[in-house]
């Protein structure tokens, strides 16, 4: 892996890659991170699908790729992560006319919403960021087997400094409903997935890890309120140094983890800035990654609460 930080981007850790003949798949490829996600990954040869909840506005992100990357192999396939039964039918779908996955980045997410349920009943931020994705990458498993040595891509964020994942609360039930907090929780529960995911299953040649791509001004966003806003804002050090990155930086740490070799010494870890970020417990630290994301005792529990809650157990 070269030396990479925080302004690389898409183009710059792709440089020198040919992805010809590895089938990827992207959620939230219609927009911001996922967008140029697949832009960078088709245009050294990858072919993607594109997980999305809109088709039409996935056609149009299609468009634009393939306007800057003509002959880019793009398809586009419906799924709704707020959704158990939209979940199974894309991965049945999917399996039933592919036979591998190279690489499974779970990009798509909700942030800092209203308090919303799922379609299934759960917290919408929990529900969508990390049972969706869960549910989704259980499923593609055979395919992610059969794609050996293959990878699952897992965006967190440093969201989960905020919160560490509640294992008998998920849904708010006995506290009260804070945006940010259950944001958090389910950021920490994306670090986690990935940790326990590549436990189990770096002896089948599938690895995963958890990215943190920056601040981004992306429609992941769009519930924020002037509220939400001022919350986050009084939670950060002004001194932190703290800057947003443009969309192609904010892609950059999700591409090199997919592609870069040289990376099992790293399984589970979390990425941040195109490198493996640092364990800290410093409550204003502006990079790094809490304690409690990486602890392989919670990694576990979440992912017997998870199988029970999304009916795999």
């Amino acid at each position: 892996m070269g030396t990479f930080s925080f302004d690389s981007t898409t183009d710059d850790v792709l440089e020198g890659v040919d992805l010809t003949g590895k089938r990827i798949v992207v959620t939230g490829a219609s927009t911001g991170l996922g967008e140029e996600t697949t832009r960078a990954l088709a245009a050294h040869g990858a072919s993607v699908t594109m997980a999305v909840r809109d088709l039409p506005k996935a056609t149009a992100a299609r468009d634009r790729i393939l306007a800057t990357v003509p002959g880019a192999d793009l398809e586009l396939a419906e799924i709704e992560l707020d959704s158990l039964a939209s979940i199974r039918a894309f991965a049945a779908a999917f399996l039933a006319t592919h036979d591998h996955i190279d690489v499974l980045i779970n990009n798509a997410g909700v942030m800092a919403c209203p308090q919303i349920a799922t379609q299934d009943g759960f917290e919408l931020q929990f529900g969508t960021n990390h049972l969706g994705h869960f549910l989704l990458t259980v499923l593609l498993l055979p395919a992610l087997r059969a794609g050996a040595p293959s990878r699952v891509v897992a965006l967190t964020s440093s969201g989960h400094r905020i919160s560490d994942v509640s294992l008998d609360d998920w849904n708010f039930e006995h506290t009260t409903y804070e945006p940010w907090t259950a944001y958090g929780r389910s950021k920490t529960a994306n670090a986690l997935f990935a940790l326990e995911l590549d436990r189990r299953e770096a002896a089948n040649g599938v690895r995963a890890f958890s990215v943190h791509p920056g601040g981004i001004q992306t429609e992941l966003g769009r519930h924020l309120t002037p509220e939400a806003i001022a919350t986050l804002m009084a939670q950060m050090d002004p001194d932190s140094g703290f800057r947003f990155k443009n969309i192609p930086q904010g892609a950059a740490t999700s591409c090199l983890v997919a592609t870069a070799p040289g990376l099992e010494a790293d399984g589970g870890r979390y990425f941040e800035d195109c490198g493996v970020a640092e364990p800290t417990d410093h409550p204003t630290a502006r990079v790094g990654v809490r304690g409690y994301a990486q602890d392989p005792d919670r990694a576990a529990a979440l992912w017997t609460l998870s199988e029970r809650l999304v009916g795999l157990a």
